[in-house]
């Protein structure tokens, strides 16, 4: 018989407080995506990632897609993205994306991707074409993108200035001391380098998130929105970290609403347009509010 010891008794997942409870998606607009996404075997990240606001995100018209394929090059411990060698580039990709945002008639589409470290361009000119596809074929939708760091390459972040999209969104995710554990192969400061340049260049609104529950402190969260705000970022979100599977990292602890509020307002007191904070915040949540 095994003897146990503190290395082989796994850590027991926290109960999730009653704040983290979601309501089931309803209303006639989620029926009716929900409808299409089947139908036409629609990819978006809101099926696929079980997120928690879908139904109030399509019930307002807004939806997000990710590109490049569902296999991430990096191994982040705090996402449920599968990681290894991905599959080639689809081409075709830009326009079975900007078809499935003219079959949902949405209003607002976020883009996102994994990373593609692999690729020379990291994946720059199909997030390009994928823009310039969307705006083709929906002229009145909005767009914003989530972008990964392209590893600071300045060559291929102008790829995605240049498309113009009205919000660019990278996110930082966590605090500086947190960053070597939770984003392996990320840099705190290169992601803030990212949403400076992205500024500089004439981006006219950038956006990052951050999720808690790591076992960051009050002061960490703090600082980190010092430095989100004095490299320009207009808007941030702030939500609760959930362990996609017990591989991931543990949640260390589940931040009550009322610190959520307290984050809300220092924020809006630093100066942000728009701040997003409470348990069930995702960097997409009311992402069409984002954009004026």
């Amino acid at each position: 018989m095994q003897k146990e010891t503190a290395s082989n008794i796994l850590p027991e997942r926290k109960p999730k407080p009653k704040w983290l409870r979601v309501k089931l998606p309803t209303g006639k607009k989620y029926t009716e995506l929900r409808g299409l996404v089947d139908k036409y075997k629609l990819n978006t990240i809101c099926t696929s990632g079980s997120c928690p606001n879908m139904g109030e995100c399509w019930g307002e018209g807004t939806a997000t897609f990710m590109i490049l394929g569902n296999i991430c090059t990096r191994s982040c411990g705090f996402c449920g993205v599968k990681t290894g060698r991905p599959e080639s580039v689809d081409w075709d990709e830009p326009e079975k994306v900007a078809r499935s945002i003219k079959i949902m008639n949405i209003k607002h589409a976020v883009l996102t991707s994994v990373d593609r470290d692999d690729l020379k361009d990291m994946g720059s000119i199909l997030w390009a074409e994928t823009v310039k596809a969307v705006r083709r074929m929906n002229p009145e939708t909005t767009l914003e993108t989530l972008i990964p760091d392209f590893q600071g390459i300045e060559q291929h972040i102008d790829r995605i200035v240049d498309v113009a999209p009205e919000v660019v969104s990278h996110n930082i995710e966590t605090v500086r001391r947190l960053t070597r554990e939770v984003r392996i192969q990320a840099q705190y400061d290169r992601s803030l380098g990212v949403l400076k340049y992205l500024k500089q260049s004439g981006q006219r609104r950038t956006k990052s998130g951050i999720m808690l529950g790591l076992g960051e402190t009050r002061e960490e969260v703090i600082e980190t929105l010092h430095d989100l705000k004095d490299n320009d970022v207009d808007v941030v979100t702030i939500g609760q970290y959930l362990q996609p599977s017990k591989k991931h990292l543990p949640v260390k602890q589940f931040i009550n609403p009322d610190q959520f509020k307290e984050y809300e307002e220092i924020g809006l007191k630093l100066g942000f347009r728009h701040v997003e904070s409470s348990a069930l915040v995702r960097s997409s949540y009311r992402a069409q509010k984002h954009i004026h």
